[in-house]
């Protein structure tokens, strides 16, 4: 798959659901940043420490008026459970046909969703895109890209 989306361009808009079977539109976000990360699969190892952590800085991602979303190839009862079992903050994006994985240039060779992140400003346009991240830790990237983004 070719390189991350570059900073400056456009995030693609997308159409999915939660785990709870609710639209998700990115159009629908517009005037507030996003940090949409794609993870390889539910309840894993680094994919549980990485939701947690995320989790973990609900706060500071509420005061920069940010939305966090996690995306992957599993499906909403599987995204249900997981986000029940850590008491999840945000939505997790079920993308079982990968669309959402692939314009954002995310599908690993084996069909899951590679650890990507990509922080989306207010305006729609990508602030940073990230592919070797600490699971544990670049929810605090994250927040460092969003300090620079002005509130609304």
């Amino acid at each position: 798959m070719a390189d991350l989306l570059e900073p400056g361009s456009v995030a693609p808009d997308f159409e999915g659901t939660n785990q709870d079977g609710v639209q998700v539109r990115l159009r629908d976000l517009r005037g507030r940043p996003v940090v949409l990360y794609f993870y390889p699969q539910d309840d894993t190892l680094g994919c549980t420490r990485e939701a947690c952590a995320f989790r973990d800085d609900t706060d500071a991602f509420r005061e920069a008026g940010a939305v966090v979303l996690g995306v992957s190839v599993q499906g909403e009862s599987s995204h249900r459970e997981f986000r029940e079992k850590y008491r999840l903050s945000f939505d997790l994006v079920a993308d079982p046909d990968r669309q959402i994985t692939a314009a954002f240039r995310a599908v690993a060779i084996h069909g899951l969703a590679k650890r990507v992140t990509y922080v989306i400003g207010p305006d729609g346009r990508i602030l940073a895109a990230y592919r070797r991240l600490d699971p544990k830790s670049h929810s605090k990237e994250a927040l460092r890209v969003l300090s620079g983004v002005r509130k609304r």
